[in-house]
C-alpha cells in the first residue's frame, strides 16, 4: 500500500472524478455533475481526496467540514480494486483531515441498500445511528 497516493482533487480532476463515480459509486446524486462538484472544490480545496496508484485513480471520498460537523460522502473504491486497504487509508485521510480542522464526529452518509458498504464502515469503526433519519427537499428541479 505504500504506493498509494492520497491527494486533495485539483480542477482538473473533476471530469475523470466524475466518470469515476458512474462506475464506482453506488447510486448518483442531484449534485454529481460538473458545477455541482466545481462549487466543492471552490468553496473548500481539500474535501475531495483521491486515492492513485501510478497515476491511476482508485478511490474517492468528499471529507467536509463546515466549522460544526464532519460529513463523509462518495467514499468509492474502484470495483477491481476493492478489499486492499484504499477505503481505509481515504477514511484515515479523512479522519486526519477532520481532527486538523477540530472536528469531533465523523457522520458518513451510506445507502441503505448498499450492504458491500456497511460492512466497510463498520470495519472502519461507524455504526449507523437508526433513531435519525435523512429529510431531503430538492431546491431546483432537474
Amino acid at each position: 500500500m505504500s504506493d498509494l497516493r492520497i491527494r486533495s482533487a485539483a480542477p482538473t480532476d473533476l471530469d475523470a472524478v466524475l466518470a469515476f463515480w458512474k462506475t464506482a459509486a453506488e447510486g448518483t446524486s442531484i449534485s454529481d455533475d460538473r458545477a455541482g462538484v466545481e462549487r466543492l472544490v471552490a468553496r473548500d480545496p481539500e474535501a475531495l481526496l483521491l486515492a492513485e496508484r501510478d497515476g491511476e485513480l482508485l478511490g474517492t471520498v468528499i471529507a467536509g467540514f463546515d466549522g460544526w460537523r464532519c460529513h463523509l460522502y462518495r467514499l468509492a473504491v474502484r470495483p477491481d480494486a476493492r478489499r486492499q486497504g484504499i477505503g481505509s487509508a481515504l477514511l484515515t485521510a479523512a479522519e486526519e483531515r477532520f481532527v486538523a480542522l477540530g472536528g469531533r464526529r465523523g457522520d458518513a452518509m451510506v445507502l441503505d441498500r448498499n450492504e458491500r458498504a456497511h460492512h466497510a464502515w463498520q470495519a472502519a469503526g461507524y455504526t449507523p445511528e437508526p433513531h435519525w433519519s435523512r429529510w431531503v427537499k430538492h431546491l431546483l428541479d432537474d
